[in-house]
């Protein structure tokens, strides 16, 4: 009986510090937002921002290919990616669609793992969005939640996601509002980028 006692108690006591370093651990996240409106349907800019979701290539001046990997070839739960950061293929994250409410128009999107990138994989993800605005246009969103590996870059990363959530939303602004893609080949995003307002960025 005592026995008993003492292996439920060690439970009780090992389920608290569980909960507790969760607890911890979501408050260690650190978040970056950036938001812009485009002169597009809701429904255009769905399709490029999600839909299309091994295409991000298309508009993303910092991502030099992206490919399906897995799942569905549609924005779709359990779909796969890899984007690769230089033309070497030798910096790259592979990525999840996790949840996807299509009603609402909300992606979450999971890093999965990946190469020469300074996060923590089990603690990144990222929230993918488009609100009507009621007047033909629409406002395009990404939310960056993460953690760093070693976790002092937290604050140096930070700056680094800051500078390339804003730059994909202005090249898939570019992208959805003239057809015409923004890559790191053709250096598009230098020449188109000062002809558009800065995405607001919040923390």
């Amino acid at each position: 009986m005592n026995t008993l006692k003492i292996t439920l108690t060690a439970v009780v006591l090992l389920l608290s510090e569980t909960f507790a370093s969760a607890q911890d651990m979501d408050k260690k996240f650190r978040t970056v937002r950036a938001e812009l409106k485009i002169n597009a349907p809701v429904e255009r800019v769905w399709e490029a921002m999600v839909l299309d979701y091994g295409e991000i290539s298309n508009f993303s001046s910092y991502i030099y290919s992206s490919n399906y990997e897995n799942g569905s070839l549609k924005g779709k739960e359990g779909a796969e990616r890899k984007c690769d950061f230089n033309e070497k293929g030798s910096q790259w994250v592979h990525e999840r669609i996790v949840d996807i409410d299509q009603e609402n128009m909300i992606m979450t999107n999971q890093v999965v793992s990946g190469k020469k990138v300074p996060l923590n994989f089990d603690n990144s993800r990222a929230f993918y969005g488009v609100q009507d605005n009621g007047d033909g246009t629409s406002t395009a969103s990404y939310e960056f939640q993460f953690r760093t590996k070693p976790a002092f870059m937290g604050g140096i990363a930070r700056g680094g996601f800051e500078k390339q959530l804003a730059g994909t939303l202005v090249g898939l602004k570019h992208y959805v509002e003239t057809g015409e893609k923004v890559t790191p080949m053709n250096g598009k995003y230098t020449e188109i980028k000062s002809d558009y307002p800065e995405p607001t960025i919040t923390k």
